[in-house]
């Protein structure tokens, strides 16, 4: 069995991506820190600041990815002086600019999302996951990603009336029609762009980790066995974990040496060498 490479880097992506070759990844898939968010730990990108901190670091991604590959930016908004800033969509239009494709957008919802309430909104339980591609023609397997049909199917799908078995159009005039009887037999179905995933995670030394899950949905989503995945916002290590997991090369970049530490001991095993660089 092949070895699988996981390669941890401490220093800023910014840096360390120019000393990789062109076209060299599969997938990046990465949560960069948001705007004034960790100010103790990264500093805090001001959101009038953080579009123009950004590209630069971008333009190394379109220059190590694939033209087959993805860019996922888990990234979102926040409120200044009672509205939202809108540095999120400043920046998808920059990196347009930039020469990326936004091809999709996804929207992670945190299912177990504690309540609360500021005077004049409810706290956040989604965020924004964006696809970004060189070109139209990117690695893409939805069959790995496909979810159970669900018990609604065993009871509507028991007996069919005349229109189940037509492409039968949508009584709101839309123009859209289905044929349900095409669904029958299936056991599984399409995800939609909307991922449910709890915000748990194992660590409890990060100021902003996401769940295991995220990523792994992405590498199974973009990348075949032994590709390359890269995160150059690490933190604690869950996208290099999740490549590990799933026999995938991964370079993990981050800029602090703690954070460093805390994802080579997370993804440590002794059957799978763990290769540490500092830049």
């Amino acid at each position: 069995m092949r070895e699988i490479e996981t390669l941890i880097r401490c220093g800023d992506c910014l840096e360390v991506l120019k000393e990789y070759p062109d076209n060299f990844f599969d997938l990046i898939v990465t949560s960069p820190p948001y705007a004034d968010s960790r100010e103790k730990t990264y500093g805090g990108i001001r959101p009038d600041e953080y579009v123009s901190w950004f590209l630069p670091r971008s333009e190394q991604f379109l220059k190590v990815l694939k033209p087959s590959g993805t860019f996922i930016l888990n990234i979102k908004e926040k409120a200044v002086n009672g509205e939202r800033h809108t540095y999120v969509l400043e920046l998808i239009l920059e990196l347009r600019k930039q020469g990326w494709l936004w091809t999709e957008e996804f929207i992670w919802h945190k299912k177990n999302c504690h309540p609360g309430k500021w005077p004049n909104r409810f706290r956040d339980a989604w965020e924004r996951c964006l696809q970004f591609n060189k070109t139209k023609d990117f690695k893409m397997y939805q069959e790995n990603v496909m979810i159970p049909m669900g018990d609604w199917a065993k009871t509507r799908l028991k007996s069919l009336g005349k229109n189940d078995v037509i492409r039968f159009n949508s009584q709101a005039q839309s123009g859209f029609g289905k044929n349900i009887s095409n669904w029958v037999g299936r056991t599984m179905a399409y995800p939609t762009n909307v991922l449910h995933l709890a915000t748990e995670t194992g660590n409890k030394n990060h100021s902003a980790t996401f769940p295991p899950a995220l990523p792994e949905w992405f590498i199974k989503l973009f990348t075949d066995e032994g590709d390359w995945v890269l995160d150059p916002f690490l933190g604690s290590g869950t996208t290099s974990e999740a490549a590990k997991k799933l026999r995938r090369h991964s370079l993990g970049i981050e800029i602090l040496p703690e954070y460093v530490e805390m994802a080579i001991e997370k993804i440590k095993e002794p059957e799978l060498p763990l290769f540490k660089e500092h830049a």
